[in-house]
C-alpha cells in the first residue's frame, strides 16, 4: 500500500506535514487516514490563463505532421459501421485489418492483443488489453500491416519521370488532418512537380444506418499540376488478396484474383479456392474486391510492388491470376491522365470485404450471430458491395463529404468538435455488430464484456443522435425483448449474457426510451412500447423500499459491485428516470402513472438534497444495518454524484436537482478530483489502471478529500482500483454537465485534457480506452457538444431549442433531428437578433421553437420566414427565454432555411 499518515510524518517531519496542509487545505480539516494515502490533488490548478483563454477560440483544424513524429500511432477507423476494424494510418496507408472475426474475450481482446509492463511508481505491473495496454504502449501502424496496400504516383514532366509511393518515407512532409469520418492526407516534397492529396473514409451519412454500414473503404486521390506545362500523371493502387489470410496455409488451396471491367469501373475480385470444407467455413473465409471507380483503368491481377518502379506502370494487363497458399497475391489498378497547368485530376478507389462467418464463440453466446451479419443479407460477396458503391458513388461520397463539411462549419473550436464527435468511430470497429436479423450488438470495448451492457452504453449519447434507428431497435428488440423480464419489468443488463438487472442501467434505459422517442418523427415508438416502458419504470421505482424517493435496494452497478445504502448518483439517476417516465406518461395520457412518477421525483429530490448533500457535495449514505462493511463511495467525492441532472440536460427535462447544489457538487469535483497532472496522485493512490499517466491532466473517479480512514468501506475488493483512475467516459459525462450548468471553462479544460491525452504524438487519437479499445462509454463526449449549443429537440412535438453556452452573439453549430440535419446560426446585429435553421439533408417538421435573448429588454416584433413564405406565429417572452409557436407544421425541406428575426 502507499504511505499512510504515520509514514508521512515519520519521513517528512511535522513541518512538512504542516506545509502540506497549507497547500492542500482540506488536509487541515480532518485527521489523516491511518490506512489510506493522503489526498494530494491541489486545490489551485495553476493553469496558464492564455492557454485557458485559447480553448474558447475557433482555432485551426487539427493536423498531425511527419516532421513532428506524429504519424506512427494514428489509426482512424475507415470501414463501415459494424464491419470490423480497418484503420487509415498517418501516411494514408490502411492497417490493422481486424475483419476476420477473431475478436473475443480473452486472447483476442482489443485491437492489439497483448500484455505490457507498467511501473505504477511502487511496482512493475502486468497490464492487459482491458487494463489499458494500448494506452501504455499504443499499437504502431508499421507493426500491424496485415495486408499489403498502397498507392504510387508517376509524373512525366518536362521530359523527366518522377515516382513516389504514398508512404511517409518518400516525402519531405506528410500532413494528416482528421475530421471523422474523413481523413485528409497531404503529401509534400520540393522535388515533386505535383501536389497530392488523399481522402479516406467509408460512407457515413447520419440518419442512414444502412448506407453507413458498407464493408468498404473509399480512397480518393487528387493530383494538382503546379507546373506551367501539361503533365502526364499515373496513379497505381494495389491491394493484397486477403481471403483466408489466417487459415490459408500450405496445401490448403489457392488464392485467385479475377478482373472485371465495365464502362465506368474496373475491379479485381479476391477469393480463395479451398480444398476443404473446413476452410470454406473458416472465420476468415470470404472475398475482397479492389476497384477503380472510373473508366480507362488497367488492372494487373498479380504484381510485386516492392519497391515500385517505372516497370510497374507499363506492365501488360491480364484477366486473372492464382497463387498457392500461403503465397501473397497482390492485384493492382492503374489510371493515367494528362493534367493541364493549374488543374487537378482525381482517381477514386475502394476496397470492399465480405467475411460472414462470425466467431464461433460469439455464436455460442449470442444466437443471432449464427446467421452472420446484416451486410451479407444485402450483398452476396465483396464484388456486390463494390457494385453498390459504383452505382451510388456520387450520392454516397457527396453526402458523406457534405456531413463532414456541415459538422466542421461551426464557430465552435475545431479541437472541441473533433473530440466530442470522434468516439462514434467505435461503431466502425470490431466493438459492434449488426447481425443478419438486424439486431445491433456491442461489447463494452473491443472484445471485452459482452451484451451491449446497459450500465455502460447508457452513457453514450452520439449513436441516438446520429443513427437513432439503432438505439430504437436496441430498446425495442433487446431492452423490452431479449433482456426483459415481463413479470417484474427488470431489464437484464447484458441481455442473454447475464441474469441480473443493474439499477443504474435500468434508470438510464428509461431515460433512453424518452430520448429515442424524442428522436422519432412521430409517436409510434412510444405508443408501441409504452406498456413495457411503464413496467421497466415501475421496477425502478420499486427499488425504493422505504418510500422516500431514494433507491435503497442493493443491486449491481457500473462499478462492478453491489453497493448498499442510498447512493447519490444512483438515487439521482432514478429521479431523472422517473421524471422522464412522467413526461412519457403525460404524452400517453396515463394520468395516474404520471402522478406516481411526479410524487417519486418530488420526494426523491427533497430527500436527496436534504439527506445526501453534505454542504459541499453529494454522498453515499450507508445502509443502517450493514454500515460501511462493503465497498462504496460514502463520504468521498464521486465523479457521477449528480449524473441524474446531467442526463436531464440531454433530454431537455426540467431540473431534477436544484441548480445551487448541482453546481456545488461539480465545483467540488473540480476542486478535489481534477488535476492538470495525475502523476502524483496515481503514484500514491495505486491499484488503478493506466488511462492517464504522469504529466497528463484528468478527473479522478473518486477522491477522499477529508482523509477519512477506510473511506471506501471495511471490506474493499479489487473494484477499489477503479476509484483511482481517469476514465474518459465518466469525464465526458461531467464535462457535459458542467457545460449545461454554465461552467464552460471547466468543461472545456476537462475535455481538452482528454484531447491532449490522446494527441497523436502519444497514442492513437481515435481510440479512447477503458476496459479495452474504442470503449463505448466514451461516446458520452457528444453530450458536451449537445450542451454547448443548448440544444433540445422533441420530434413528435415539433420542438427545437438552441441556447449557446458561449459566443451567443455570433454562433454556428450543426444539428441532427429525426429525419434531417443541418446548420443553426444566430447573430446579434444592432437591435436585431437573427436565427437561421438551414437544412442540408432530409426534412424537418417544427411547430415550437425556443431561443435565449441576448441582452435585456423586451422583444417588440418577431418575423418568421420559410424561404419566401411568411409564417404566422405566436410569441412569448419570459425573461431571457423566447418561444415561438406555429399552429401549422413548418416543414423545412433540404436546402431550405427557416429564418427568425427578433427586434
Amino acid at each position: 500500500m502507499t504511505s499512510n499518515r504515520r509514514d508521512f510524518i515519520k519521513h517528512a517531519g511535522l513541518l512538512t506535514a504542516g506545509l502540506a496542509a497549507i497547500q492542500f487545505p482540506v488536509w487541515a480539516k480532518s485527521v489523516f487516514a491511518m490506512d489510506y494515502p493522503i489526498h494530494n490533488i491541489p486545490v489551485e490548478k495553476n493553469l496558464d490563463p492564455q492557454w485557458v483563454s485559447s480553448l474558447y477560440n475557433r482555432g485551426k483544424e487539427t493536423a498531425y505532421y511527419k516532421t513532428k513524429n506524429e504519424l506512427k500511432y494514428i489509426g482512424m477507423p475507415v470501414g463501415g459501421l459494424h464491419a470490423g476494424t480497418v484503420y487509415v494510418g498517418g501516411d494514408g496507408r490502411l492497417w490493422l485489418w481486424q475483419i476476420y472475426n477473431e475478436t473475443f474475450e480473452g486472447a483476442q481482446e482489443g485491437i492489439d492483443p497483448k500484455t505490457v509492463n507498467w511501473n505504477d511508481g511502487t511496482e512493475l505491473r502486468k497490464i492487459r488489453v482491458r487494463d489499458g495496454a494500448a494506452y501504455v504502449e499504443p499499437a504502431i501502424a508499421n507493426n500491424k500491416r496485415v495486408l499489403e496496400q498502397g498507392f504510387a504516383i508517376k509524373v512525366v514532366s518536362n521530359g523527366k519521370t518522377f515516382i513516389k509511393e504514398l508512404t511517409e518515407d518518400h516525402w519531405d512532409e506528410v500532413v494528416f488532418k482528421p475530421a471523422y469520418p474523413m481523413a485528409t492526407i497531404k503529401y509534400i516534397s520540393k522535388d515533386f512537380p505535383v501536389e497530392v492529396q488523399l481522402k479516406v473514409y467509408s460512407p457515413f451519412i447520419p440518419l442512414d444506418a444502412l448506407n453507413s454500414a458498407l464493408p468498404g473503404t473509399i480512397m480518393r486521390i487528387e493530383v494538382k499540376n503546379t507546373t506551367a506545362a501539361p503533365t502526364q500523371v499515373s496513379v497505381l493502387g494495389w491491394m493484397e488478396n486477403g481471403a483466408n489470410k489466417l487459415t490459408g496455409k500450405s496445401k490448403t488451396g489457392q488464392r485467385k484474383n479475377e478482373v472485371s471491367t465495365t464502362e465506368s469501373a474496373v475491379g479485381i475480385l479476391f477469393s480463395f479456392e479451398s480444398l476443404t470444407d473446413e476452410l470454406k467455413n473458416a472465420q476468415d473465409a470470404g472475398t475482397m474486391c479492389f476497384t477503380l471507380h472510373q473508366p480507362k483503368g488497367i488492372a494487373y491481377p498479380a504484381i510485386s510492388p516492392w519497391p515500385v518502379t517505372d516497370q510497374h506502370f507499363n506492365a501488360p494487363g491480364s484477366s486473372s491470376a492464382v497463387k498457392d497458399a500461403p503465397e501473397k497475391l497482390v492485384g493492382a489498378i492503374k489510371v493515367t491522365k494528362t493534367i493541364a497547368p493549374g488543374k487537378s485530376a482525381k482517381a477514386d478507389y475502394s476496397v470492399t470485404w465480405h467475411f460472414n462467418n462470425a466467431n464461433q464463440k460469439l455464436k455460442n453466446i449470442v444466437k443471432d450471430a449464427q446467421k452472420g451479419y446484416h451486410y451479407a443479407t444485402r450483398f452476396k460477396d465483396a464484388a456486390a458491395v463494390s457494385a453498390y458503391l459504383q452505382d451510388n458513388f456520387d450520392k454516397l461520397t457527396k453526402t458523406t463529404e457534405l456531413w463532414t463539411t456541415t459538422w466542421n462549419d461551426s464557430t465552435l473550436p475545431h479541437w472541441f468538435l473533433e473530440r466530442t464527435f470522434i468516439n462514434i468511430d467505435t461503431l466502425a470497429t470490431a466493438n459492434t455488430y449488426r447481425f443478419a436479423d438486424g439486431r445491433f450488438w456491442g461489447w463494452e470495448g473491443v472484445g471485452a464484456c459482452a451484451g451491449t451492457c446497459t450500465h455502460v452504453w447508457q452513457y453514450a449519447q452520439s449513436v441516438a443522435r446520429i443513427f437513432p434507428e439503432l438505439e430504437r431497435d436496441l430498446r425495442q428488440r433487446v431492452d423490452l425483448g431479449i433482456g426483459f423480464k415481463e413479470d417484474t419489468g427488470a431489464i437484464i443488463f447484458r441481455a442473454e449474457n447475464e441474469s441480473r438487472p443493474a439499477i443504474d442501467g435500468q434508470a438510464g434505459t428509461v431515460l433512453r426510451f424518452y430520448r429515442e422517442h424524442q428522436m422519432s418523427a412521430d409517436n409510434t415508438f412510444l405508443q408501441t412500447n409504452w406498456p413495457g416502458i411503464k413496467k421497466a419504470t415501475q421496477f425502478m421505482l420499486d427499488q425504493d423500499k422505504n418510500g422516500d424517493g431514494m433507491t435503497d435496494t442493493p443491486m449491481e452497478n457500473t462499478l462492478d459491485a453491489v453497493w448498499e445504502g442510498e447512493i447519490a448518483w444512483i438515487v439521482g439517476l432514478c429521479i431523472a428516470g422517473a421524471r422522464a417516465a412522467q413526461a412519457m406518461a403525460e404524452e400517453m395520457n396515463d394520468i395516474d402513472f404520471a402522478k406516481t412518477c411526479e410524487t417519486y421525483v418530488a420526494n426523491g429530490r427533497k430527500n436527496m438534497e436534504k439527506e445526501l448533500f453534505n454542504g459541499e457535495y453529494f454522498i453515499h449514505r450507508p445502509d443502517k444495518e450493514q454500515g460501511r462493511k462493503q465497498l462504496g463511495s460514502y463520504n468521498t467525492c464521486h465523479i457521477d454524484q449528480v449524473f441524474g441532472q446531467s442526463w436531464a440536460f440531454q433530454v431537455g427535462l426540467p431540473r431534477v436537482l436544484s441548480k445551487d447544489k448541482a453546481v456545488a457538487a461539480l465545483k467540488a469535483l473540480w476542486k478535489y478530483n481534477y488535476t492538470s497532472d495525475v502523476g502524483p496522485y496515481i503514484k500514491t493512490h495505486v491499484g488503478g489502471r493506466p488511462y492517464a499517466l504522469s504529466g497528463e491532466g484528468g478527473m479522478v473517479m473518486n477522491t477522499n478529500p477529508y482523509n477519512e480512514p477506510k473511506p471506501f468501506g471495511e471490506n474493499v475488493g479489487w473494484q477499489l482500483g477503479y476509484f483511482h483512475e481517469c476514465m474518459s467516459g465518466f469525464e465526458h459525462q461531467v464535462a457535459a454537465h458542467m457545460m449545461g450548468e454554465g461552467m464552460v471553462e471547466e468543461s472545456l479544460i476537462l475535455t481538452r485534457s482528454i484531447q491532449d491525452r490522446y494527441h497523436a504524438a502519444k497514442r492513437n487519437p481515435f481510440n479512447e480506452i477503458e476496459c479495452s479499445d474504442h470503449y463505448a462509454r466514451a461516446m458520452a463526449s457528444y453530450g458536451t457538444f449537445i450542451n454547448a449549443g443548448g440544444f433540445a429537440y422533441h420530434g413528435p412535438k415539433g420542438y427545437m431549442r438552441f441556447s449557446p453556452a458561449w459566443n451567443a452573439a455570433d454562433f454556428k453549430t450543426p444539428f441532427t433531428a429525426a429525419k434531417g440535419w443541418g446548420t443553426y446560426t444566430q447573430k446579434k446585429s444592432g437591435t436585431k437578433q437573427l436565427h437561421t435553421i438551414s437544412l442540408k439533408y432530409g426534412e424537418l417538421q417544427l411547430m415550437d421553437l425556443a431561443f435565449t435573448k441576448i441582452g435585456g429588454g423586451p422583444v417588440k416584433s418577431v418575423s418568421v420566414m420559410l424561404g419566401a413564405q411568411k409564417i404566422p406565429v405566436q410569441f412569448k417572452q419570459n425573461g431571457a427565454e423566447m418561444t415561438i409557436h406555429s399552429d401549422k407544421i413548418m416543414n423545412v425541406k433540404m436546402n431550405e432555411s427557416l429564418k427568425i428575426t427578433f427586434s
